[in-house]
């Protein structure tokens, strides 16, 4: 194989502004977004709402914000959502009492369900014919720091037969964090109601072996819960710690 082959270049292919003027056209560092400074290693980026010596320069790491609460639909909801919830209503007696909100977000349909009728709701799901939710494809947490009832468990119900999509939403708090399990009803549920239990500490009343499955036996904590401290973590094999993003050293 031969090596490169040099390629004339035309006259007018030369660049209209030279790199020098370039570099001098560009804004103090005062005047650019994220407030860059120079340092003895090059430029320190400050983050784009004036955090500085933190290892977190996006910026972020300083922002609040307010739980949000998503508001409940009206009527029609759009799509097969409304023969869904009618379908509903009519295989499981007590749905009025059951369903507190129906949220249709994002073109996803959410059931918020008191604890007492999951079980219930959900054996209708899955048992009616108009329904047929055979498939529980998922089961989570949501962590909303500030709200009275502030973790949820989330389970995502997919219909083979008609091929759709629900939402169920079970809202609990940290002094009463109890669920009753899915897995009587889905098997899939078992090791994803651990993965929640584990970092969320939803207890999933009914679970054949509630045990953690990510973090070690003896872990102290939730790691997904919003108050859980970030970093500190000792590393045993090193002797050494990750220190808090608030506490690392600024990048370079």
């Amino acid at each position: 194989m031969g090596g490169p082959v040099e390629r004339p270049v035309p006259d007018d292919a030369a660049p209209d502004q030279n790199a020098a003027d370039i570099v001098g056209s560009t804004p103090a560092p005062e005047s650019t977004i994220d407030r860059q400074t120079d340092s003895p290693y090059g430029v320190e980026h400050k983050g784009m709402f004036g955090v500085s010596g933190s290892g977190d320069t996006t910026g972020f790491g300083g922002l609040v914000r307010e739980p949000w609460t998503p508001p409940g639909a009206e009527r029609p909801y759009g799509g097969y959502f409304d023969d869904l919830v009618d379908a509903l209503y009519a295989a499981y007696p007590q749905a009025g009492e059951a369903i507190s909100k129906v949220v249709v977000d994002r073109d996803e349909l959410t059931l918020h369900i008191a604890r007492e009728h999951l079980i219930g709701v959900a054996t209708a799901l899955r048992n009616d014919p108009a329904l047929r939710f055979e498939l529980c494809s998922s089961v989570s947490g949501v962590d909303y720091l500030g709200s009275q009832h502030r973790l949820h468990s989330v389970a995502h119900l997919t219909s083979m037969t008609y091929r759709r999509r629900v939402r169920i939403e079970v809202q609990v708090s940290v002094e009463d964090p109890h669920v009753p399990s899915l897995t009587g009803l889905y098997p899939t549920a078992d090791w994803q109601e651990r993965e929640t239990y584990d970092l969320f500490g939803i207890v999933y009343d009914g679970h054949p072996s509630l045990t953690r499955i990510l973090m070690p036996d003896d872990w102290d904590g939730h790691p997904q819960r919003k108050d859980y401290p970030l970093g500190g973590i000792p590393v045993q094999y090193k002797g050494a710690t990750i220190p808090p993003p608030d506490e690392r050293r600024a990048y370079k």
